[in-house]
């Protein structure tokens, strides 16, 4: 096995302050397992244990540490959007015509932003591809309420204005029977 790269004086006194500085848990994590190897010499196992981390955990940010520097132990994590066909800007201009279109109070077929979107990133795509860059942007599905083809709009008002008074006329109705059966 080789020998652990060194740290010198000067990162150890640096890795010290920034045990007092950090903000978060997680970045106190990181900066300790360089800590803990600059001022104790512990080996990665020992430091895992201390930490609560894996001791591949620890081996990757000491490496990154030796590699990046001190950027890679504080700030944020590795949280985000790593696997993407498009960045936000360019579904942003893709959508812009569809939104367009929206506005003038078109009706948005899936479909239609689906094929622009393959034409855009050369291949196919599914469907649920799409609806979660809509989402991410903000839209959702509106639809108009569903009308039967058959539907009559006068015989449906006819009934709104009748219907009242014969629920009426049934509720004292069956009022009555109720208290004649008492």
């Amino acid at each position: 096995m080789r020998p652990p790269k060194p740290i010198s004086e000067q990162d150890r006194l640096s890795l010290k302050e920034m045990l007092k500085t950090v903000r978060t848990k997680a970045d106190y994590q990181r900066v300790q397992c360089l800590w803990l190897r600059a001022e104790l010499g512990m080996n990665s196992t020992q430091i895992a244990a201390a930490v609560g981390f894996t001791k591949g955990t620890v081996r990757v940010i000491q490496h990154m540490y030796f590699t990046e520097g001190e950027s890679v132990l504080v700030g944020e994590g590795r949280g985000g959007r790593r696997h993407q066909y498009l960045t936000t800007e360019e579904e942003d201009d893709l959508l812009k015509d569809f939104f367009d279109k929206a506005q003038e109070g078109g009706v948005l077929v899936v479909s239609e932003i689906k094929s622009a979107y393959e034409k855009e990133v050369e291949h196919t795509v599914n469907k649920s591809t799409v609806y979660r860059m809509l989402e991410r942007h903000g839209w959702r599905k509106i639809a108009p309420r569903p009308h039967h083809p058959k539907a009559d709009p006068a015989a449906q008002e006819m009934f709104k204005k009748n219907s009242r008074s014969l629920s009426r006329k049934k509720a004292i109705v069956g009022y009555k029977k109720a208290k004649k059966s008492v």
